[in-house]
């Protein structure tokens, strides 16, 4: 068969209706999300709401009798401990950090993602080697200061600027913009 004609009869294909919510369904979705996800609580109560409405638009419910549901299936989750928000924001801070996050960046990822802003204070607070090493990743990523290929001192400012709006401090982007580079020249080599 030609691959017009299957993607035609995909396109002709009505799309499915969304399924009735019972508790029974809601405890499933949440299951399945977090086999594929970690989540806070917070974020999954936003995906199975965001479920429930879909469903009720569809069959014509009010999505205010299912809240009893979503309390329950969400409570019974973090009790199991599938959802815990401080395991997640550790995880995830960890990971941005990483990846050259300043701690201003990570907190305001975390509180995006429905963790208390006092739990993602707490994860994504850095001492200053980390902010440094976060910092020195990001310039490496972005080709800033020692890793630009251009004229350095022509593109100082843009560069320190470009630093303070990843939430950078003013002392660390000049730490990083007027270093050598090479203090950590193994950080990107496979070992």
């Amino acid at each position: 068969m030609a691959e017009g004609d299957d993607r035609r009869r995909r396109e002709a294909r009505p799309a499915r209706a969304p399924r009735r919510i019972t508790p029974d369904y809601l405890q499933r979705a949440a299951m399945h999300y977090l086999e594929r996800y970690s989540a806070p609580a917070a974020q999954l109560r936003r995906v199975l709401a965001r479920k429930i409405a879909l469903s009720c638009r569809h069959h014509g419910e009010d999505p205010a009798m299912h809240a009893a549901a979503l309390d329950d299936v969400v409570s019974r989750c973090i009790r199991s401990g599938l959802v815990d928000d401080q395991r997640f924001a550790e995880a995830r801070a960890a990971t941005l950090r990483r990846r050259g996050r300043s701690a201003r960046a990570v907190a305001a990822s975390l509180t995006a993602k429905g963790v208390g802003r006092e739990l993602a204070q707490q994860a994504s607070s850095a001492g200053d080697d980390e902010e440094l090493a976060a910092a020195r990743k990001a310039a490496r990523r972005k080709r800033l200061g020692p890793w630009s290929r251009a004229d350095r001192t022509a593109s100082r400012q843009k560069d320190l600027a470009a630093l303070a709006r990843a939430g950078f401090s003013i002392t660390v982007a000049r730490a990083v913009i007027d270093g050598a580079g090479d203090e950590d020249a193994n950080d990107g080599a496979l070992i």
